[in-house]
């Protein structure tokens, strides 16, 4: 039920003198049946960065190409230097929504003042490729530390359907490869909730990780009841530390160490996420 308006945002990007395509991916999800979902403002952030970021690489290489062949490697380090270019600084990203909408005029992005949340408006699409939408908890009290609940997204990005064009110097999407990647879901208890520094409860801590490319993934319960959204995930030391131990392994004795960190998933509360759509005058859903 909540894969049917859970999508995948599909990233590909590439660092300077390197043309190995790095994949990579996010969650999103719909709230109503008008093409409007939400993700995390980090999320948004990177897709609306990767319009500037491939411009300057573009107006780099018509620089660098314009430069006359004696004065090319001078012209090079000059533009380096004013570009900030250097190995694996990002130079190019291109991303793509799966199964979203057919058709329309793009898409417009509303961000929180605040918190790490953000809406995606799909303007006027022909065809929505998604099914049903967000039903969201009447009351976020219902969910207490101790419950279970699930976060799904798409962590790991499987899909294959791009390319480096060497003739362009590009990164490109194509029409062969494998053009989705697989839903992932994690479960855990709900560890306590969060407030920020007024007091305000905003959040929502897991036991257990989100993973990433979950980011703006919801966050439910067994009954597909929203109760969050998946943002960030915090890594608390645990001071189980191991220096320089001896252990056996394999018949050889070795010298371990360890500092281990339990990595605990935070979500955006649900009644941000309702404040913020009824702020913005965007129809929601909730529970009966």
């Amino acid at each position: 039920m909540v894969g049917g308006f859970t999508r995948p945002i599909l990233t590909i990007s590439r660092t300077y003198r390197n043309n190995t395509i790095m994949p990579g991916s996010a969650t999103l999800f719909f709230v109503n049946d008008d093409g409007y979902a939400i993700t995390t403002k980090h999320v948004v952030q990177s897709l609306m960065m990767s319009d500037q970021v491939n411009e300057n690489y573009r107006k780099f290489k018509s620089a660098l190409d314009e430069a006359p062949a004696n004065r090319r490697k001078a012209m090079l380090h000059m533009l380096e230097k004013e570009y900030g270019y250097k190995p694996g600084v990002l130079i190019q990203q291109k991303s793509t929504f799966v199964d979203c909408v057919v058709g329309g005029s793009g898409f417009t992005c509303i961000t929180h003042p605040e918190y790490d949340l953000a809406v995606i408006r799909f303007n006027d699409p022909e065809e929505m490729r998604y099914e049903g939408h967000a039903v969201f908890a009447r009351d976020g009290s219902y969910a207490e530390p101790g419950d279970f609940l699930c976060r799904i997204g798409f962590p790991f990005p499987e899909f294959t359907n791009f390319a480096y064009d060497e003739e362009r110097d590009d990164i490109v999407w194509t029409q062969e490869g494998r053009v989705s990647t697989p839903r992932f879901p994690i479960d855990g208890m709900m560890t306590r909730q969060i407030a920020d520094s007024n007091g305000t409860i905003f959040g929502i801590e897991m036991s257990t990780p989100g993973l990433r490319g979950q980011s703006g993934g919801p966050l439910f319960d067994e009954d597909g009841i929203i109760y969050g959204m998946q943002f960030a995930t915090k890594h608390l030391h645990l001071g189980f530390d191991i220096i320089d131990m001896k252990i056996q392994s394999g018949g050889m004795e070795r010298t371990v160490s360890n500092q281990p960190f339990l990595h605990v998933g935070h979500c955006i509360y649900v009644e941000v996420i309702k404040d913020f759509l009824r702020e913005k005058d965007i129809e929601f859903f909730e529970e009966e």
